[in-house]
Formats: structure tokens, C-alpha cells, sequence
């Protein structure tokens, strides 16, 4: 998912797998219309070898994970993301796209030279039909119950160890990557009045409530370490 901490991720994900990690770039899904990348990703699930994935242990990068659905009848996969609270995102991909837009670059998309050519303000960005509920559209066609892990970034640090040690088995160094306040001093309440933000998040109504089921499946995660944590604890009166 764009703008959640992916860059502090892959640098930890690195450090794990060193040269059995591969990154997936290449088909950025905000770059095409949602149509166009749905049959991106389902041609690309259809044709996928699990002969080609020897020797990778991760692929990390911006993809809509319905093109590994297929590969994962064949190949033992865990499917992991991370999810932030949504205004938020919003408001951090439009500042990165203002200070990152570069005319000349290839790679620059139709949407993002429209956002900057075009003047479009905050508001209008967080409510262009283009960017609504982004996490939804990259989780199409893709169970929700089917991702194994689903990291909440403002956690970043404890569900990174939470992630390392439950998943990986080991401890990765949390990394602080491409992160930098939106604007000097500000916030994002501080940017939106509260009309305003109340309507974005209605209009972004599924991917709020996506946010919330995230943070309830965290929440469950943490009672359950708590419980064992219990049980693990010596019974009174007893030497420790």
C-alpha cells in the first residue's frame, strides 16, 4: 500500500533475505485505470511459474496481491501489508507527490501530473475518484482473511517485532525510510477542518472500515500475547 512506511519495511525485509529478496515495481497500480490493472493482475496470476521463484524468499513492492493467489496453490506463500489510518495517507501521498513530481521522469504518471499541472488542492485530492479507497482496490479480488499478517504503521515499531518474531523468527531492526512530517509543524487535523475531513472519511467509507477491522485484528493479537503471557507467569507463592 502506498505511503505506509513500505520503504522502512523493505529495508528491514532486506536485511532479512538479502539476495533472496526480489521487488515488484513494475506494474504500479496507480498508474493504470482499475479495470485495466484487474486484468494486469489476473493475466499475471494465470502465467505465473513456481519455477521461476527459486531461491526467492520475499517479493515486496506495490502489486495488487491477487496476482500471487494462484502462485500460492504451488508454492508455500504468507501474504503480509500494512494499513494507516486513511486521512492520513491521503494527506501524506498528496504532500510526497507535490515534493517527488518530476515532469521529465518516465515514471511519472498520468494521475500525478494531473495533481501538480492541474493545481489540485488537498481537499480535492483526497476526494478524487481516481485515489477512493485505495485499499480496497489493491485488495481486489483478494480475501481480506486470506493476508496473514496486517501491520498498522502508526505500530510500526512493535508490530514490526511482532512480524520479525512470530513470522520470520527472528528480531529486525526497525528502519525509518523516506519519513518526514507532511508539512512544517503541521498535522493532519491541522490541515483539515473537521467538515472536511468527515467527509473524506465517508467517502472513503470502505477503507475506513477495512482501517478498523485491522486495528481489531490487532487488538485480538495483542490480548492473545498478553494471555500467553500470563500463563507463562509462575503461580503465587511459588519461587521464580
Amino acid at each position: 500500500m502506498p505511503k505506509t512506511a513500505g520503504l522502512s519495511f523493505r529495508a528491514a525485509l532486506e536485511e532479512h533475505f538479502g539476495e533472496r529478496f526480489r521487488h515488484d515495481y513494475q506494474d504500479y497500480p496507480l498508474a493504470h485505470p482499475p479495470a485495466e490493472r484487474q486484468e494486469q493482475a489476473r493475466q499475471w496470476g494465470r502465467s505465473a511459474r513456481a519455477g521461476e521463484y527459486s531461491g526467492v524468499g520475499c517479493v515486496h513492492g506495490h502489486f495488487l496481491p491477487l496476482k500471487y493467489l494462484e502462485l500460492a496453490d504451488t508454492l508455500p506463500c504468507t501474504f503480509v501489508t500494512w494499513l494507516r489510518e486513511p486521512v492520513a495517507r491521503l494527506v501524506s501521498h498528496y504532500h510526497y507527490w507535490q515534493r517527488a513530481f518530476d515532469p521529465a521522469a518516465a515514471s511519472t504518471s498520468a494521475l500525478h501530473r494531473r495533481v501538480i499541472e492541474e493545481g489540485w488542492s488537498l481537499e480535492r485530492f483526497c476526494l478524487a475518484p481516481e485515489l477512493r479507497n485505495i485499499y480496497t482496490e489493491f485488495l481486489w479480488g483478494f480475501p481480506f482473511e486470506r493476508l496473514h499478517f496486517v501491520g498498522i504503521t502508526e505500530f510500526f515499531a512493535e508490530d514490526l517485532r511482532y512480524f520479525s518474531q512470530e513470522i520470520l523468527g527472528n528480531n529486525l531492526r526497525p528502519h525509518t525510510l523516506n519519513q518526514r512530517q507532511d508539512t512544517a509543524g503541521s498535522t493532519v487535523d491541522g490541515l483539515l477542518n473537521p467538515s472536511a475531513r468527515e467527509h473524506i472519511e465517508a467517502y472513503h467509507a470502505a477503507d475506513m472500515a477495512l482501517y478498523g477491522q485491522a486495528l481489531a485484528l490487532r487488538r485480538r493479537r495483542l490480548a492473545s500475547l498478553a494471555r500467553v503471557g500470563d500463563e507463562r507467569l509462575p503461580a503465587p507463592g511459588k519461587p521464580v
